[in-house]
């Protein structure tokens, strides 16, 4: 093999994927499980996790999958038991789930707002929190957290999407500092619009996806294998050296 291609690796690695049922989630789960990944894939969606988990399987790759509801404190548990049970000790954790509660930030009700917390904020802690130990007795570990550009600039009617993102930018920046003397990468990414179901019931409109397209220089939004191809550089070794970096995939928007 290639040195460079080794570098670039994770033949043999442990990842857990959350939000694998759609989307970037899905996207992440597939590409990771290509590249050698051994992928336990989560998601709210039963039927739909097997559905990506027979996509893996068919390809020739690994993938097992484990139903949760994230925006739960028993949902993350049982996530957290299920990993530290699963077949090898999981080393790379991908953490996509989110949902966007979208509207001015008036009209936005108390529950909308707390389940955006919970699942977009409070389950990245959670799960870091409860699977950091085995990363750090084996000295070695990635956690990719699934952020966005309106984490770090403004979009109207985005507030409780934006303010959770804002706080796993934190998040990410404040596990780096503890984990990083054990060996251990935290890194976000945080994309442009991005062409999954969601970002395409968002933002078909023409309305209002050509404002935002004029201002980005790249003219256009994301793919989903974009961000999962962002996400296996910052979960092979080429990225040992990039720990709590915010990755802005979105075209130039936040440079001009």
């Amino acid at each position: 093999m290639s040195r460079w291609v080794e570098r670039f690796s994770i033949e043999g690695r442990a990842a857990l994927v959350t939000g694998a049922s759609s989307g970037i989630g899905a996207e992440i789960a597939m590409v990771f499980a290509d590249a050698g990944a051994h992928v336990l894939a989560t998601g709210r969606d039963a039927a739909r996790l097997e559905s990506v988990a027979a996509t893996i399987r068919e390809a020739g790759g690994v993938c097992d999958t484990y139903a949760a509801d994230l925006a739960t404190e028993e949902g993350c548990a049982g996530l957290i038991d299920a990993a530290l049970a699963w077949r090898t000790p999981v080393d790379i954790l991908v953490n996509s789930a989110g949902i966007a509660a979208i509207g001015p930030a008036l009209n936005l009700s108390t529950e909308d707002w707390d389940r955006t917390m919970a699942l977009n904020l409070r389950a990245p802690f959670l799960l870091a929190r409860g699977l950091a130990p085995a990363m750090i007795a084996a000295r070695r570990g990635k956690i990719i957290n699934i952020s966005s550009q309106t984490g770090v600039i403004a979009l109207p009617d985005h507030a409780a999407y934006a303010a959770s993102k804002g706080g796993l930018n934190a998040l990410t920046k404040s596990l780096m500092t503890e984990l990083a003397p054990h060996n251990i990468q935290v890194n976000a990414i945080c994309p442009t619009v991005v062409l999954t179901e969601m970002g395409k019931t968002v933002w078909s409109p023409p309305e209002k996806s050509g404002p935002m397209i004029a201002a980005t220089p790249l003219g256009r939004f994301g793919e989903p294998v974009e961000i999962a191809d962002m996400a296996l550089y910052l979960a092979s070794p080429a990225s040992d050296l990039v720990n709590g970096s915010l990755m802005m995939i979105e075209g130039g928007y936040s440079s001009v």
